[in-house]
């Protein structure tokens, strides 16, 4: 039996590291090449195999991406031959092969476009809108099919014929793979803000690999931001997206201890907040209310503003963000919002009035982990110990990210030891 050494331990997570960050700008530029969603994923996976079999000695390219490309396309090409007699379809395809790669003739950070097509593309109206965010996930941020089938609480196998149902709808109904004029667009933005949010939330929170974060898509989802308000910038939603985003990015380097352990809130070192990303944040809102923005990411944007300038938990004003979030459940009467709601007024007007709240949301969100978590440091807090261990036992069990797991279980070991309060994270 032999055992990995930590050099090839090394080398293979850092292999890992970039392929994972690498998917998504590789799959925009693969799916431009072939205008196919199903190629393009199956030649990906050939390219990422060659990856970890060449790169394993530790000779990583140094534009990994551009790399990626280039066998991938090759693999591509290669089906094609097989699949065809090679006869009309030489001429474009050899066009392909001829014309210099982007990502090899230029930084892969300074071409949003290929990245916006494949985002514009998901997020056609034809396309319904849990499948236009299941295969955005999917194709731009490497989710696993199992990943995806556990968030919409789906076996697999159902998530997997999903993914394929709307890869050929694609297909078949010859959707363009571009970003659409300026009026298309704004029929579009509302998905594809939503999807750009959830790039953000997987990246804030992953729901897998060992970290709490992946900056890579944090970092990604920021960027896409930056676009369309380049793109849009008369559209006060784009604003209020990036605002919120920026908000909570600031809060980034606070939210890990240094022996990885979740940090909430209400605990953070506010001197550790990013405080050019609070400015920048203040200032995408201004943007957003001068537009006339009142939508769903214009107030989450505020509510995120109102802990950012706060100079301590004890001083923020959660009386008025529980007013914030009124007006978004009136915006958009959604269990979730009544659940932060109620996280919110257990800072304004107590934890027994929060849990109440909290209770009456148990049939819409049967299987939210959020609410079995809140409702877990509710119950703690006003002092239902064994019910609160039980109720962590079921948020721990629906737990996919491991930093968060072992905060919830931190969290019920110490029930015994310690009624302190928290906030969120």
């Amino acid at each position: 039996m032999t055992t990995e050494s930590p050099a090839d331990a090394a080398i293979g997570a850092a292999i890992a590291r970039v392929l994972r960050e690498e998917h998504g700008r590789v799959m925009a530029a693969l799916v431009a090449h072939c205008g196919d969603f199903a190629v393009a994923e199956d030649a990906l996976q050939d390219a990422f195999a060659a990856a970890l079999e060449q790169w394993s000695t530790g000779d990583v390219p140094a534009r990994p991406a551009a790399w990626l490309v280039t066998v991938a396309r090759r693999r591509i090409v290669d089906q094609q031959r097989r699949a065809t007699a090679w006869s009309a379809r030489e001429a474009a395809v050899q066009h392909h092969l001829d014309t210099p790669n982007t990502l090899e003739a230029a930084d892969p950070g300074d071409i949003p476009d290929e990245r916006l097509r494949l985002i514009f593309t998901c997020c056609h109206p034809a396309i319904r809108e849990r499948d236009r965010v299941a295969l955005t996930l999917r194709t731009l941020c490497g989710l696993t099919t199992e990943q995806l089938a556990r968030a919409w609480r789906v076996t697999p196998a159902t998530m997997a014929q999903r993914l394929v149902r709307v890869q050929r709808k694609i297909r078949d109904a010859g959707i363009p793979y571009v970003v659409p004029p300026a009026s298309a667009m704004v029929e579009r933005l509302d998905g594809v803000l939503r999807v750009v949010y959830l790039v953000f939330n997987e990246g804030y929170v992953a729901t897998d690999g060992d970290d709490l974060m992946r900056p890579d898509l944090v970092a990604e989802a920021v960027r896409l931001g930056r676009w369309l308000v380049e793109l849009l910038p008369d559209e006060p939603e784009v604003h209020g997206l990036y605002a919120l985003m920026a908000f909570h990015h600031a809060r980034s380097p606070a939210r890990v201890a240094d022996d990885g352990a979740i940090v909430p809130l209400s605990d953070q070192d506010r001197s550790r907040w990013l405080a050019p990303w609070i400015r920048e944040g203040m200032g995408a809102l201004r943007r957003s209310a001068a537009g006339g923005g009142t939508g769903r990411f214009r107030l989450e944007a505020a509510i995120s503003a109102m802990h950012a300038t706060a100079p301590s938990w004890a001083t923020t004003d959660h009386a008025h963000i529980v007013r914030l979030y009124d007006a978004l459940y009136a915006l958009q009467p959604d269990p979730v919002i009544a659940l932060n709601r109620a996280v919110a007024r257990a800072e304004s007007d107590g934890p027994a009035r929060a849990l109440a709240e909290v209770q009456t949301l148990a049939d819409a969100l049967v299987d939210y982990q959020p609410w079995y978590a809140a409702s877990a440091d509710l119950l703690r807090r006003v002092g239902q110990h064994a019910a609160a261990r039980a109720r962590y036992d079921e948020a721990i069990e629906r737990t996919t990210n491991p930093r968060e797991r072992a905060f919830l279980d931190r969290r019920r070991r110490a029930l015994d030891a310690s009624s302190g309060e928290s906030g969120g994270s």
